[in-house]
């Protein structure tokens, strides 16, 4: 895969995530919002409580990627995409990390 693919996908996974849950969670979140229910209703039945903790996983094992990497490899700026993977997920902040992650190691 070149480069030029490389980007568009990872820029596509992540605005079309970022789009859908714009669309899903944005309006029950105005109607309601308590944002611990909005939380908790993730591990609503077994199958979403799976995807849920794999979620919460994923996240963890990018801020600890971020973390050692910014000691190891002095890649600045990863606190930002431990935010968005908490908001709007753990799909655009890795998109983010992997573009800002490339830029800064390949030059």
């Amino acid at each position: 895969m070149n480069e030029t693919s490389f980007k568009f996908i990872i820029i596509a996974a992540a605005a079309g995530f970022t789009a859908l849950f714009a669309y899903w969670c944005i309006p029950p979140l105005i109607a309601n919002p308590d944002v611990i229910g909005a939380f908790a209703a993730g591990f609503v039945n077994p199958y979403a409580s799976g995807y849920a903790a794999d979620t919460l996983a994923c996240w963890v094992i990018l801020t600890a990627w971020i973390a050692y990497e910014a000691k190891t490899k002095n890649v600045r700026h990863g606190w930002v995409f431990v935010l968005l993977g908490m908001v709007p997920g753990v799909a655009v902040g890795f998109a983010g990390y992997l573009l800002m992650r490339h830029r800064q190691l390949r030059v």
